[in-house]
């Protein structure tokens, strides 16, 4: 996907983006570089705040949690405070029992001694090939190589060095104002293939220059992550080393956020609007994939149920192979609906297709097939309603296509 696409996925919310990146906000610098992991491809990064950060972390749901995971959950629980962050891509570090906690360890250890902080202050993060040792004297000496944080400075470079099949790199930016500052919040994040919700084999890093409370950082996090990067998915499949990692370090000098400030809601709603495009890009980089798929839900008996109905859909192989053979089967979506799992009036239901209506009140409704196929093969974005014509519950989820490169790309990961 090229940079006006992207560029053109982030102005959908209304001009509410803005550019700029994870070193946007007040204080952080990132940056990376290449240590041998990857054959050619920049491949170890590197975020730092000039003062520890408030810090929260949601993780994968997999119970194959890799070594990194758990390093990082033990630095937040020994103080809640974050100052670097050290990802290397290439190697998950993920089924490599003693000796991979140890490496992971060891990355924690050798980045906080580089930069003269206490261990605690560093999370860790791997992503790429499962059940491999990591080569951890190139990233020994990657570390090393770290030498002028300041001059060393890019975004992207980081945004480049978390990659793996990813296709192009993934960031969001906004900013409001809290107490008469201007707080910022931004992103990046990487994510292709085994994205599935409950998150998947992706990473996220969130920075903020807002003070804020750990506790409510926290509880914000867990509840913007199950409406954002909760509600993707590419392939089913749930991946051992996601991460969604957010940084706040007070910089902006506003007051305190906590759920009583006036302005909770508005940072609160900042911080899912940075992690809805980056959840969106991931899903529109599926290995493969030509289009992203946004499912609507409404009118559920909850959002409980919402949800599931747009999981469903979005996550049917059938309805994924359908968009990408550009053919509006409305059939495969009503399968999907009728799976979910939830109670519904099959005599009540509504789909459209964009603009276009296939059903309604669980009947075929007469609309035009060469219109619904230009729909198809017109737009990057497809777009699915469904009215559940039952109460108030509402939800939206996203994925991709399903494509014959899917195939060639996992049948040759390792190789």
């Amino acid at each position: 996907m090229n940079s006006v696409k992207q560029v053109d996925m982030l102005k959908e919310n209304k001009g509410s983006l803005i550019d700029g990146s994870i070193t946007s906000p007040l204080g952080f610098l990132a940056g990376g570089l290449f240590c041998g992991i990857k054959r050619k491809r920049l491949d170890l990064a590197w975020l730092y705040s000039e003062v520890p950060a408030t810090a929260a972390a949601v993780y994968t749901t997999n119970l194959f949690q890799a070594p990194p995971l758990k390093v990082t959950q033990d630095s937040i629980q020994s103080g809640g405070k974050i100052q670097g962050v050290i990802v290397n891509s290439g190697n998950a570090n993920a089924c490599t029992g003693e000796e991979g906690l140890k490496n992971a360890l060891l990355m924690r250890r050798k980045f906080a001694e580089h930069i003269g902080v206490r261990e605690h202050l560093i999370a860790v993060s791997s992503t790429g090939i499962i059940g491999e040792q990591l080569p951890i004297e190139k990233i020994e000496k990657g570390i090393l190589n770290m030498t002028d944080f300041y001059q060393q400075n890019d975004a992207t470079d980081f945004e480049t060095a978390i990659l793996t099949t990813d296709t192009f790199v993934k960031h969001a930016c906004t900013e409001l104002e809290i107490d008469g500052k201007t707080v910022t919040i931004g992103g990046a994040a990487k994510g292709s293939g085994m994205i599935h919700p409950n998150m998947a084999t992706m990473l996220a890093f969130i920075t903020t220059d807002a003070n804020i409370q750990q506790d409510a950082l926290n509880q914000s996090l867990k509840k913007v992550t199950d409406e954002t990067f909760n509600m993707i998915t590419v392939d089913g499949d749930t991946s051992t080393n996601d991460t969604v990692l957010i940084l706040a370090n007070g910089k902006a000098g506003n007051k305190e956020l906590t759920p009583a400030h006036p302005k909770w809601h508005a940072f609160e709603q900042c911080v899912k609007l940075v992690c809805q495009s980056l959840a969106k890009q991931i899903a529109r980089d599926g290995e493969g994939a030509t289009k992203l798929i946004e499912v609507q839900v409404k009118s559920a008996e909850s959002d409980q149920d919402a949800k599931k109905v747009a999981k469903s859909i979005v996550g049917s192989n059938l309805v994924k192979a359908a968009i990408y053979g550009e053919d509006p089967n409305w059939g495969r979506i009503i399968a999907a609906i009728g799976y979910s799992g939830i109670e519904l009036d099959p005599t009540k239901i509504n789909v459209s297709l964009g603009p276009y209506k296939l059903l309604e009140n669980g009947l075929p409704y007469p609309f035009s097939e060469k219109e619904a196929t230009n729909y198809l093969q017109q737009n990057e974005t497809i777009q699915i309603f469904v009215d559940l014509s039952a109460a108030s519950g509402n939800a939206v989820a996203w994925g991709c296509d399903l494509t014959y490169d899917y195939v060639k790309i996992n049948a040759s990961y390792r190789t």
